[in-house]
């Protein structure tokens, strides 16, 4: 999943790309380096403070100028908003995926929105505060079990929800590391995985750099993720990611013939 922000304040490329011609080159771009998805979102969730809030009709009239030209390119797209009104907006558009930063648990009526609609849900762990003293992965467990609750009830199949742990959000970078370390006890709902360790800031907390020199922190995240059961990275380095998936894939099947 290739990341496209078109907002002037994310963490890592805010302002890059919220021109909508820069917006709709990069996603082509993305797109011939090998996403297999897109996700777009127009405000700001990250997670480390200072973000500032957009109003609906804001984060629409972001997502206006580019959002059914990314969708024409074919991929499949999703739309990283809290706000079902504008994730109504974006599947007109032709966005097919809602991902939603709080797991159907702020808008009330996202859970209801996605199972109207039909689409597949990206439920993301989150917490408003960090308290280091929690068993972060009990933590994540307990909030997954209230998003299933709350997409059953509105009707969402269960096979069109993905979990995603939320590396980085509502936890200190020690937290997001053990969630990465023990990815595999999320498997337990039988659900597909999706990591987001991107330029995280726990990468800092390991080897001190600012976000757009965590590349080789990123790709061992992902790496490992996807070794532990993830179905999708989320990522701002397409190419690199790619290319690392794709030797790690063919070094694992060259073993594998060598066992038989």
């Amino acid at each position: 999943m290739g990341i496209l922000n078109v907002t002037p304040d994310s963490f890592s490329d805010g302002g890059q790309f919220f021109d909508a011609g820069r917006a709709l080159a990069h996603a082509q771009e993305m797109a011939e380096q090998g996403a297999d998805i897109l996700d777009i979102g127009a405000e700001s969730s990250r997670p480390y403070g200072g973000a500032k809030p957009v109003s609906a009709d804001d984060e629409v009239a972001r997502l206006k100028p580019v959002l059914a030209q990314v969708a024409a390119l074919g991929l499949p797209l999703s739309i990283d908003t809290i706000k079902a009104s504008v994730a109504a907006f974006a599947l007109d558009q032709g966005a097919t995926i809602v991902n939603d930063v709080w797991g159907l648990q702020h808008d009330p009526d996202m859970a209801t929105l996605a199972a109207k609609r039909g689409v597949s849900v990206i439920a993301m762990h989150n917490r408003t505060d960090v308290d280091e003293s929690i068993d972060i992965v009990a933590d994540v467990i307990a909030f997954f079990a209230r998003t299933l609750e709350i997409a059953a009830q509105a009707g969402i199949a269960r096979d069109m929800i993905v979990l995603d742990p939320g590396i980085g959000f509502g936890k200190t970078p020690e937290q997001s590391i053990v969630c990465l370390a023990r990815l595999a006890a999320f498997k337990k709902f039988g659900l597909p995985l999706l990591v987001g360790a991107s330029r995280k800031r726990f990468i800092n907390s390991v080897t001190p750099s600012p976000p757009t020199e965590r590349i080789g922190g990123s790709i061992a995240s992902h790496l490992i993720a996807a070794a532990s059961g993830a179905s999708i990275v989320r990522v701002h380095d397409v190419a690199a990611t790619v290319q690392a998936l794709r030797v790690t894939s063919a070094i694992q099947a060259a073993a594998k013939e060598d066992a038989k």
